[in-house]
């Protein structure tokens, strides 16, 4: 497959202003997870998706690929399906949507939600385990599948609920979302022209708006838990002491 990487990148954040420019480990955090992605080679190209000129510009002086799209869209998704439909991305089979807050994001992680496209699913993502003890946490989105791996729902609340007191004591019960995302091209386009839903709204979760009109998302399991994505400035400051201690190992 012909994959091209988009990595949407927006200064709008409420919870984390400039995400994109804040500093992890004395570069852009935009900086960092090109850098992580493109480590994984898994990629025919690999372009950021921004409204920003600030985040072009650092985009560029990284050797990176920045394309200028609208400033109206109201996701991450509708950013991305800009870039795709631009004439000199046309020979794409499979969109990759990469969030531009996930530097640590593994190559087990992307190479499972292409698998997912390759195997069928209209949509492919991965999910990771998530310490039962983290589940009631809203800024970790958790999935529920299907026997076959598909979605069923996804949520900020801690989902399955367990109506007996206390927790399962084997097996992983909660799967905590990693921000990935492949598409078909066909998928891509039909997401994008889809009216929002009501679960979209309520979890403020653009993902269910492909559950609620019947696509297929395919989730990869992966077998170990994942630093999460950074929404806040204490996601930051968790995400410089663990680079600090991973570049200590190696």
């Amino acid at each position: 497959m012909r994959v091209l990487g988009v990595i949407p990148a927006r200064l709008g954040s409420t919870r984390l202003p400039n995400k994109p420019l804040q500093p992890l480990a004395g570069e852009p955090l935009v900086t960092r997870v090109i850098e992580r992605v493109l480590e994984h080679g898994l990629l025919s190209d690999l372009v950021v998706a921004t409204d920003s000129s600030a985040v072009a510009e650092v985009v560029k002086r990284t050797r990176g690929r920045a394309v200028l799209t609208g400033n109206s869209h109201s996701t991450g998704t509708d950013r991305v399906a800009e870039v795709a439909g631009r004439p000199e991305f046309g020979h794409f089979d499979v969109i990759l949507n990469i969030q531009g807050d996930e530097p640590f994001i593994s190559r087990e992680a992307l190479s499972g939600a292409l698998g997912r496209v390759e195997q069928g699913d209209d949509i492919g993502t991965a999910a990771a385990p998530l310490d039962p003890a983290l589940a009631h946490d809203p800024n970790r989105v958790k999935v529920v599948t299907d026997a076959r791996g598909r979605a069923l729902y996804f949520s900020r609340a801690g989902v399955p609920h367990h109506r007996a007191a206390g927790e399962p004591s084997s097996g992983s019960v909660y799967w905590q979302h990693i921000g990935v995302y492949a598409y078909t091209r066909r998928a891509l386009g039909q997401w994008v022209t889809l009216p929002p839903c009501p679960l979209e709204r309520a979890e403020r979760l653009e993902q269910l708006r492909a559950l609620y009109y019947g696509m297929t998302i395919g989730v990869a399991r992966l077998e170990g838990p994942v630093f999460p994505g950074i929404d806040t400035a204490d996601d930051l400051r968790r995400a410089e002491a663990h680079w600090h201690a991973y570049q200590g190992q190696v």
